[in-house]
């Protein structure tokens, strides 16, 4: 076992190091260059049919669920632990730094996301029983001929899910449940496995009709709790935008329980975090915005503009800056026990509670979502017929992650997680002219018909 987690360490070394990272961040960069940087030219237009067509019903053949049940789905999963848990770390270890670096990987990630749900509509397949199968597997296979490439990509997210969209979300919702309402490990194991058992055993259909109206509630709530922060704090603003933006630059002094930083340092915290945060690249969401009805599929890449807009742009932001202006970053301390020691500073008693039912909800989200990013994936390599016996399998892993001590298990799943990135990033740069072919094919009709 120590053998094997030595050279996973060496793996996650590389997969979360600065040169997975370059590559990540790069092809972010590649493809704004080459769509005319759309996440900026065309933000207007994506918000206006996106949130401004929230209660459309979609159209175009094909697609399964509307297209913000689609988007609701991939928030489920992308509005996560990492939201509150990810960025706190980020700054604990990157130092106030780290934030800058998020938000520039996720300003290119929001194109490479448009990217992704644009690919994955385009390629995608309709099963004989009128569901869709779509995402990193079918782009890679038919775009780039590469069976074997998208086979390994549907292995590492079959097996990904098992970890970090099932067990370590239970562990974090129990470790919650337990240290603020002192409820068992096991008790919470076996309630996190009816509530999600219940949603995921009924299909993409159930779990769209919980995400489309869960992603909105938690959000807004903890959106909300940070905003009375923030206003709380609001001459504090000036002076922690100043610490993010030169601190990206000249490193963090050690202060406090803070051990100081470097450059790198802190660039490779923030763009880790986001990108782990909002999964551009990493190949997950196109998975369940390939089901969305459209008629074009640059209409589902909006959705995918939005999805890191509000992840990163809005809820990290919200973590990061509550971390910020309260000094809390200063404490040694890390993790969610660092935001809820954020909120609780600015919010005393309701703020560990805000702090702690959003992970909750973040978490449970993130497991409706993965349990099909998981089943999709098998179903890629061994057909139609596996889908019941995943969702059956995915079940009682809950119940283990929430009892497990589950270090070594983070680890691997974090390795597996990112993994993943580098055969979607091979799919999405070799199947590029296919993209902006599209992208260029949408924007033309559009400016002809005004």
């Amino acid at each position: 076992m120590e053998a094997l987690m030595a050279f996973n360490s060496k793996v996650n070394a590389f997969v979360w190091g600065p040169p997975m990272l370059i590559l990540l961040v790069g092809t972010g960069i590649y493809l704004t260059f080459k769509q005319n940087w759309l996440q900026v030219t065309q933000f207007g237009y994506a918000m206006k049919n996106t949130v401004g067509r929230l209660t459309e019903k979609g159209e175009g053949e094909g697609g399964e669920v509307t297209p913000f049940q689609a988007l609701a789905t991939a928030m489920a999963a992308t509005v996560g632990v990492g939201n509150i848990a990810g960025v706190a770390t980020a700054i604990a270890t990157g130092g106030p730094g780290a934030v800058f670096w998020m938000w520039l990987s996720a300003f290119f990630g929001m194109c490479t996301k448009y990217s992704e749900a644009v690919l994955a509509v385009h390629y995608r397949d309709v099963l004989p029983d009128g569901t869709i199968i779509g995402g990193p597997f079918k782009y890679i296979e038919k775009g780039l001929n590469a069976k074997w490439l998208a086979s390994t990509f549907a292995l590492l997210g079959a097996i990904a899910a098992l970890g970090i969209g099932n067990m370590t979300q239970s562990n974090s919702i129990a470790q919650v449940l337990n240290t603020y309402f002192g409820v068992p490990n096991l008790v919470s194991g076996i309630v996190i496995a009816v509530l999600v058992g219940v949603v995921v055993i009924g299909g993409l259909k159930n779990i769209v009709k919980v995400t489309e109206k869960l992603v909105p509630i938690m959000s807004i709530f903890y959106l909300l709790g940070g905003i009375v922060l923030i206003a709380m704090n609001l001459g504090k603003i000036p002076t922690a935008l100043g610490l993010i933006v030169s601190n990206a630059f000249t490193g963090t002094a050690a202060v406090g329980g803070f051990a100081g930083t470097t450059v790198m340092m802190a660039m490779n915290k923030g763009v880790a975090r986001g990108v782990f945060s909002n999964e551009a690249g990493l190949g997950s969401a196109p998975i369940v915005h390939a089901t969305a009805r459209v008629k074009h599929p640059v209409q589902q890449g909006f959705w995918g503009i939005f999805e890191v807009f509000v992840d990163t742009i809005l809820v990290c932001s919200i973590t990061a800056l509550s971390i910020i202006i309260t000094g809390a970053w200063q404490t040694g301390e890390t993790g969610a026990a660092l935001t809820a020691m954020a909120f609780n500073q600015a919010i005393p008693y309701f703020g560990t509670y805000i702090v702690s039912i959003a992970l909750i909800l973040f978490a449970y989200s993130t497991m409706l979502s993965w349990e099909y990013y998981g089943e999709k994936c098998l179903e890629y390599l061994a057909g139609p017929g596996v889908r019941m016996a995943y969702r059956v399998v995915f079940i009682p892993f809950l119940i283990i992650g929430a009892i497990g001590g589950l270090e070594a298990i983070w680890d691997l799943a974090d390795t597996l997680n990112g993994l993943m990135a580098i055969p979607n990033l091979i799919g999405l740069l070799g199947c590029s002219p296919v993209l902006f072919k599209l992208s260029k094919e949408y924007f033309t009709e559009v400016i002809n018909s005004k």
